[in-house]
């Protein structure tokens, strides 16, 4: 039987990707060395990423026309940045170039598990200032996404004029560097973070136990934002729209690679949700299923899937 994926119907959206762009250096290994231990690599690779980069080509991917505020710098690395979105469609006219700091880049340690660890060096992604954001681009957008992965500050200014001006507001807390706090919440529509960054948010331990995640959930609503949705890996995802709470399971599949997996949901979920989330439950179904795809293909980019490959899965 076919997904639910192909009733749900998918307007063309304007999106604003606030947001890191790093290439990542994969290393894959068959488990993590314990302390003291040197282990051997069995592959190395090079590819573009960074969450930003990731959750906009999710998007346009998925048939959003899709804007990213962000910035490279002056090498190699950010030359590679700039034409991997240019050739996902993404529009770079305000991704600036930072002459005194290095394109930012993550270190990926890949378990033959699929699981995944990372390390990241922010680079001009930490140097971007609010004077770099392109208001006109934003105050423009049906939707503008942000990440925990350029400084607080801006993503609080770009928050504010988004809001300003109707503009519908998705955050991913991730990493969980900053708090929550009211000045960002209060400008926030919907947050979304995994299992590790809404323990960290909320100071409770996350389990996948319906009660628990009803008093995380209940947390990081108390913090001043309407919704959150709990990314929980291969357990699905947990929702709280208000008092409406519901555990929205997995598509079952093998993972090779989980990396770009939250992200793949993320810009899916933005591509189709409803100005007022009245849709939310099919928006998350949607979002789902592109992120089981995802995760059957290696690497963060070239992993996330086409509209054409959501409506087709089985």
């Amino acid at each position: 039987m076919c997904c639910r994926t192909q009733h749900t119907e998918i307007m063309t959206k304007k999106i604003v990707v606030l947001g890191s762009l790093n290439v990542d250096n994969i290393m894959k290994m068959p488990r993590m060395p314990l302390e003291g231990e040197t282990m051997a690599l069995t592959d190395v690779t090079t590819a573009p990423g960074g969450k930003g980069a990731n959750q906009a080509v999710a998007s346009a991917r998925q048939g959003a026309e899709v804007s990213f505020i962000g910035a490279v710098g002056s090498d190699a690395n950010g030359q590679f940045m700039r034409a991997t979105l240019l050739t996902n469609g993404v529009n770079v006219d305000a991704v600036t170039t930072n002459g005194d700091v290095p394109t930012g880049s993550a270190y990926i340690m890949l378990q033959d598990s699929g699981a995944n660890t990372i390390l990241i060096h922010g680079g001009a992604n930490q140097a971007l200032t609010v004077a770099d954001l392109d208001k006109t681009m934003i105050a423009d957008a049906d939707t503008l996404i942000a990440q925990f992965e350029v400084p607080l500050d801006v993503i609080i200014a770009a928050f504010k004029v988004a809001k300003a001006n109707g503009v519908q507001t998705i955050l991913n807390p991730a990493p969980a560097v900053y708090d929550l706090t009211p000045e960002l919440m209060a400008v926030t529509d919907i947050i979304l973070p995994n299992e590790t960054e809404a323990q960290l948010l909320s100071g409770l331990t996350v389990e996948n136990d319906e009660a628990v995640l009803n008093r995380v959930s209940d947390d990081l609503l108390s913090q001043g934002v309407s919704r959150s949705v709990i990314t929980l890996g291969d357990a699905g995802s947990f929702v709280a729209d208000g008092q409406k709470r519901w555990w929205a399971k997995p598509n079952k599949v093998k993972a090779v690679d989980t990396t770009a997996a939250g992200d793949t949901f993320i810009g899916t979920l933005a591509t189709v949700i409803a100005p007022d989330f009245s849709n939310l439950d099919d928006a998350i179904h949607r979002a789902s299923v592109a992120s089981a795809i995802a995760v059957t293909r290696a690497g963060a980019i070239p992993s996330i899937p086409t509209s054409d490959e959501v409506e087709a899965f089985k």
